[in-house]
């Protein structure tokens, strides 16, 4: 499913139009994200949650020329199903 379809079905299973299911996947977007950036995870009970770990500087190889490089250390967004979630895709 991508946005698109995200938005249509929002549309199709509440009350809002289109455009107004639009603008609150963006807003539940911009929202997630901007808390991920401040460090702060984001708890759905029964979803889910996104949080921000850190990943450590670690060497890698190159796969095409199998040169060994240094891969940089990073901080990458992360989500871990809820019980609720995991339950409902067995």
């Amino acid at each position: 499913m991508n946005k698109t379809e995200l938005i249509n079905q929002i549309a199709d299973k509440t009350s809002l139009t289109k455009k107004d299911s639009e603008k609150a996947v963006n807003a539940f977007i911009e929202t997630v994200t901007e808390s991920l950036k401040s460090s702060n995870d984001v708890q759905l009970i029964g979803f889910g949650s996104f949080q921000v770990k850190h990943r450590a500087a670690r060497d890698g190889r190159n796969p095409k020329t199998g040169e060994p490089l240094k891969i940089a250390a990073a901080n990458v967004p992360s989500f871990k199903a809820g019980q609720r979630l995991k339950e409902a895709v067995k």
